[in-house]
C-alpha cells in the first residue's frame, strides 16, 4: 500500500502506477507543504464519490483542487487581475483560495456551491504527479478521524444547507506526521511517502469570491500580509 519515493525524482514505474490508479477512480495519499492529503482525479466521478464518502465531510469548502500552476485556476474558476496578483504573491504556499467556479466546474465535481477552493502546494511530489496526470487533483486533508474504528456516522461536516462564515481549525492531534500512519484509513489504494515526516499544520483559507478577501480559517499561511 505504501510506496517510498524520492519526492524530487519519483520512480517512473511508481508514477505510472499512481496515474493509472487515479484514472481508474482510485484514492491516493501524499504529502504537501502542510499536512498529508487524500486525493483523486478531477476527471473521475468514481474517485470523487469515494473521496467524499471516505472523508464524511458534507461542507464542500473542506475540499480543494490541487494545481501545478496558476493557469489551471483560471481554467476552472473566475480569476481577474486583482485576484491573480494576490494569488501569485502567496503561491506556491500554504493557502487555499475560494473562487467562483466557471460553467461546468460544479458539474464536474458534483458540488452544490458555485465556489471551489484551489491551491498550489509548495511540495515537489504533488506538483510532479499533477503535471504528469495532466489535470488537477481533488483533495482533502487526511485526518485520524477518517481511520477505521474512529469514524462515527453523521459525525463529520456540517448539515446540508448550513453555511457557517468560518471554518474551524483542525486539531493538531487529528493530523498525521508519517505516511505509515495513514494505513489505518480504509479505502486508500496507495500512499506515496517521500520519507519525510510532515508538520501537523493546515492551510490558511481565503475567500476571494466576493469583493474583498475574507479569512475563513487561519492556518500556516500568515494573513494579512
Amino acid at each position: 500500500m505504501i510506496e517510498y519515493v524520492v519526492s524530487t525524482n519519483m520512480d517512473d514505474r511508481i508514477l505510472v502506477r499512481a496515474i493509472q490508479l487515479l484514472e481508474d477512480g482510485g484514492l491516493l495519499a501524499l504529502p504537501t507543504d502542510t499536512s498529508w492529503s487524500l486525493v483523486c482525479s478531477l476527471k473521475s466521478r468514481k474517485g470523487i464519490k469515494k473521496l467524499k464518502s471516505l472523508s464524511g465531510e458534507r461542507d464542500e469548502r473542506h475540499f480543494t483542487l490541487l494545481c501545478s500552476n496558476i493557469s489551471q485556476f483560471g481554467e476552472l474558476c473566475s480569476l481577474d487581475n486583482t485576484r491573480f496578483r494576490l494569488i501569485k504573491r502567496l503561491s506556491p504556499g500554504p493557502y487555499v483560495f475560494i473562487l467562483k467556479t466557471l460553467l461546468g466546474t460544479e458539474k464536474a465535481l458534483d458540488i452544490r456551491r458555485r465556489e471551489v477552493g484551489v491551491r498550489l502546494p509548495d511540495h515537489p511530489l504533488p506538483l510532479h504527479l499533477i503535471k504528469n496526470l495532466g489535470q488537477p487533483l481533488y483533495s482533502i486533508t487526511a485526518k485520524r478521524s477518517m481511520a477505521a474504528g474512529n469514524r462515527v456516522s453523521g459525525e463529520a461536516g456540517s448539515s446540508a444547507g448550513e453555511d457557517k462564515s468560518e471554518l474551524p481549525p483542525i486539531p493538531e492531534e487529528d493530523l498525521f506526521e508519517g505516511g505509515w500512519e495513514l494505513e489505518d484509513i480504509g479505502g486508500l489504494d496507495l500512499i506515496l511517502d517521500g520519507g519525510e515526516e510532515r508538520e501537523r499544520i493546515f492551510s490558511t483559507i481565503l475567500d476571494l469570491s466576493g469583493d474583498e478577501a475574507r479569512l475563513l480559517r487561519q492556518g500556516a499561511g500568515p494573513w494579512p500580509v
